[in-house]
């Protein structure tokens, strides 16, 4: 029997299609958007302005399309890490951050990474597959803390840009009038600068975007992200700044802060340099450890260092709450360990 799509993800011409293809009034797929997207159901049949037959219809061919996570940890600060379980092999994160009355979800879009930054978790499992839109919008809507979600970051596992079309299509979802209508200035989405997609990005989306720079000096940065030999950042920056941030919409660039490798005054005035003509912040991010790597963790002390020198040449800099260190909050980690698990019961 063939496997039954899954409705939740999918966009209002997506449902337009469906409900010509099953011979449903057109009126049915605002309904059906309506009880997907803006209702907690979680079945077809408690759709319950559809006639009996068109719910039936729908049941043949389709799932409602929500999977439960498999498991969460929770930190002492109050970050949940949660975990899913798509198939046999893919398993896949999100980070809730809680702060006041700001709830953070950092999403993933992808199983795996193919980017291999070298201070990552995540790269060290490869790449396995894309996520659907169904799969990232999925991990929004089940946790436990979804009503109360107000800011989305595309900053999980994988590279946001190099998943597309998944990416916009759950956009799409996330901020229509039919879907969740969430205000685009609650989402970010975070790229490593894969230039393929990004103007494409930029001129179909009002979302905000984080650049995640580490380091400016194009063949130092080459070392610990290797996306800089095929997209040099000097060419991002070049497209960047054809665009006008002085509106709604926030460009960061996103320097975890590595001691004695991107922490010198001739890193800072590079960026200084390459950064003071345009409408940006600078993000500075304590590095969460991974096991088995040669990069340090700089201290507070050099943080605030960096931080006061941005600012005094004019550049909006902050540095984030670390956040999660007790539950494997950096990328990939809680995954990494899942599988590992899984492998050693398997061998």
């Amino acid at each position: 029997m063939k496997e039954k799509q899954k409705l939740f993800g999918k966009t209002l011409e997506e449902l337009k299609q469906i409900c010509q293809e099953l011979s449903l009034p057109s009126y049915a797929s605002k309904q059906i958007a309506d009880w997907l997207y803006k209702k907690q159901i979680s079945s077809i049949d408690q759709m319950t302005n559809l006639s009996v037959v068109a719910r039936e219809k729908l049941k043949e061919y389709y799932d409602f399309g929500l999977t439960p996570y498999l498991e969460y940890v929770l930190s002492i600060d109050g970050t949940k890490k949660y975990l899913y379980k798509y198939d046999e092999v893919s398993y896949v994160e999100a980070v809730m951050i809680p702060d006041k009355d700001r709830y953070t979800l950092c999403v993933s879009t992808q199983v795996g990474c193919k980017m291999n930054c070298q201070f990552c978790a995540t790269a060290r499992q490869g790449f396995k597959r894309n996520l659907s839109s169904n799969e990232i919008l999925n991990i929004i809507r089940s946790i436990d803390e979804y009503s109360q979600l107000t800011n989305i970051v595309y900053m999980g596992m994988g590279e946001p840009l190099d998943n597309y079309d998944n990416l916009i299509k759950s956009i799409e979802v996330l901020t229509s009038s039919w879907g969740m209508a969430m205000s685009p200035k609650r989402i970010t989405v975070s790229t490593c600068g894969y230039l393929p997609k990004l103007k494409d990005f930029l001129d179909n989306t009002q979302v905000h975007l984080a650049i995640s720079l580490h380091n400016i000096i194009p063949n130092e940065r080459e070392k610990i992200m290797p996306i800089e030999k095929a997209y040099k950042i000097e060419d991002v920056l070049v497209l960047l700044k054809q665009y006008d941030w002085t509106g709604q919409r926030r460009l960061t660039f996103e320097y975890i802060v590595f001691k004695d490798l991107n922490d010198e005054y001739r890193h800072i005035f590079s960026l200084v340099n390459q950064l003071s003509d345009m409408e940006c912040r600078v993000n500075l991010i304590r590095f969460h450890t991974i096991p088995d790597t040669i990069f340090q963790q700089a201290d507070d002390k050099e943080m605030i260092k960096i931080r006061e020198l941005l600012t005094s040449k004019g550049i909006t800099a902050t540095i984030r709450a670390s956040r999660g260190e007790d539950i494997l909050a950096a990328c990939g980690l809680l995954s990494t360990k899942k599988i590992s698990e899984k492998s050693s019961v398997t061998n």
